[in-house]
């Protein structure tokens, strides 16, 4: 068994990894792969899809990004505080039928990474847990949840509890897959945190971050539980669409 086989949990139907490198080592063996990034990535694409617009999710924010951006007629975000960035408060005040390039370190490069692969993408996050659990149940397959996490200031990986508490919230209800060892945990740290779930995403260190910046509107935005039905998937364009419409009910 090569070395990485052996981390794709693959006696499992439903999985849990975290980052870049748990999509390398995901995706390729998945029939379905949702990225999460609850702040802010992902609770971003959900925002703008509500609002009818498409998201394109790009992994740098350089001249590169500008050029990405003139080749899909979209729009492309910003810095925090500027009209158009990675803010689901800004973001909720955006025009309907926007076409957005939403550059981010974390969920886009996930997402930018995952769709190379044949499996399916979704863009998961906290208000839209239970529309896409009831996607993935009525896709089946091999489903893998990637928290994509946040970086140090070296750039490496930081684990964010608070995508780990919205991987949970999806894999909780995927039944009668198989969850991993990895998956479990994820779902079982989201049970236990159901009843009190705003206040520990804004008392988690990442909640803590955007607030003491400013951005309390946006942790709040990004805590609410199953309040939208958008179900973002990447399209054969590279950009996150809504597929809720095929979702029978």
């Amino acid at each position: 068994m090569s070395v990485s086989a052996v981390y794709q949990q693959s006696n499992y139907t439903a999985r849990f990894e975290w980052g870049v490198e748990g999509v390398r080592a995901l995706a390729p063996v998945s029939d379905l792969i949702v990225i999460i990034d609850v702040l802010s990535f992902t609770t971003c694409v959900d925002i703008v899809l509500n609002r009818k617009g498409i998201v394109f999710p790009f992994p740098f924010k350089d001249a590169s990004a500008a050029e990405y951006a003139r080749e899909m007629n979209a729009l492309l975000a910003g810095k925090r505080g500027e009209p158009i960035s990675l803010s689901p408060a800004k973001l909720a005040l955006l025009e309907e039928n926007s076409r957005i390039v939403l550059p981010s370190p974390n969920g886009a490069t996930c997402s930018f990474i995952a769709k190379d692969n044949q499996c399916e993408v979704i863009a998961g996050c906290l208000r839209n847990a239970g529309a896409v659990a009831r996607y993935i149940q009525q896709r089946g397959g091999i489903v893998s949840v990637i928290a994509s996490g946040e970086r140090w200031s070296d750039g490496s990986l930081r684990p964010g509890f608070e995508d780990m508490l919205a991987a949970g919230a999806i894999l909780s209800q995927l039944h009668p897959f198989e969850l991993s060892p990895e998956a479990g945990s994820a779902a079982a740290v989201f049970e236990a945190s159901r009843s009190k779930l705003a206040p520990m995403v804004a008392a988690c260190g990442s909640g803590q971050e955007l607030i003491a910046s400013g951005y309390e509107d946006d942790v709040q935005l990004a805590s609410e539980l199953d309040s939208s039905s958008v179900i973002p998937v990447l399209d054969h364009h590279g950009a996150f669409v809504d597929s809720s419409h095929s979702l029978h009910r």
